[in-house]
């Protein structure tokens, strides 16, 4: 069991927008030492979830990184407290290099005297970042250059240089070749061993190859949690994703999480993808 000042515990959190409730209720826990996974069909308030425990929306209940309470918060005191967010597309400093974009974030937490004061040689931190995003080689690149898949692990690099306790990624993989995928999963990995990793994702075969933990949400509600087969067991889940005529398909999928064959993974992706990107819900 990990530390409670470890974890992310989110608790009755729920979302409105003007009498409308984006998410009614949820709870939901993540630690260091797991990747976990937020799924769900569009709409069903994933990332309104990640929105609010971050202070970009309003929401009551309760968010606590440690003993911190998080709801409330403003979006920067919320940052200072250890919190890191990617989101769909990389926001980077493209006409700068990788090495001028990590130096950006890094001074988030320094000093005004130490930003003006000339630096000798690169931060740690930000070494670090290189070495753990694979883009060692890149420093000097301009961030505009970059393929998709590094400029994605670039962003992630500019939230490590910040050294926070949790970081939260909103479809991290969309768009990457399967190359980049994996290499993202495994930098998930890496990055969880010593924080909190929050993953919001649609991609299928990267949630079963990836996921630690699996939350999955259903019209702003919790419907089903536990591990990847435990979640893809759950006749709830199947209802939702696949209706009564996805028996075979969800057997398959079933197959593909224990024996991992190549063929049907490719067909039963498809299945997945178009039920979460069909499922109803706000």
């Amino acid at each position: 069991m990990t530390a409670a000042t470890d974890s992310l515990v989110v608790t009755d959190l729920r979302v409105e927008f003007d009498g409308f409730v984006a998410v009614g209720g949820v709870s939901f826990d993540a630690h260091p030492g797991e990747v976990r996974f937020l799924i769900g069909p569009n709409g069903a308030g994933k990332t309104t979830c990640i929105d609010a425990i971050t202070g970009l929306s309003k929401g009551s209940g309760s968010v606590k990184l440690g003993d911190q309470e998080l709801l409330g918060k403003a979006v920067n005191k919320i940052v200072r407290l250890g919190v890191g967010r990617t989101f769909q597309t990389a926001t980077v400093f493209e006409q700068l290099s990788v090495l001028q974009n990590l130096d950006i974030a890094a001074g988030l937490h320094r000093s005004s005297f130490s930003l003006l004061r000339a630096r000798r040689g690169v931060d740690p931190a930000i070494e670090r970042a290189l070495e753990e995003t694979g883009l060692s080689g890149e420093r000097e690149t301009p961030a505009g250059i970059l393929s998709h898949g590094q400029k994605q692990w670039l962003e992630i690099g500019m939230m490590l240089v910040q050294e926070p306790r949790a970081l939260l990624l909103d479809e991290p993989v969309a768009g990457m070749s399967q190359d980049e995928r994996t290499a993202t999963g495994e930098l998930l990995q890496r990055i969880a061993q010593r924080r909190i990793v929050l993953v919001v994702e649609h991609d299928m075969d990267f949630m079963r190859r990836y996921a630690s933990r699996v939350t999955v949400l259903h019209q702003g509600k919790v419907l089903s949690e536990g591990t990847v087969a435990q979640v893809q067991a759950d006749p709830k889940v199947q209802e939702v994703y696949l209706g009564t005529a996805g028996a075979a398909t969800t057997a398959a999928m079933l197959v593909v999480a224990d024996a991992g064959a190549d063929e049907t993974t490719a067909v039963t992706d498809a299945d997945a993808d178009v039920a979460l990107s069909q499922g109803t819900g706000a």
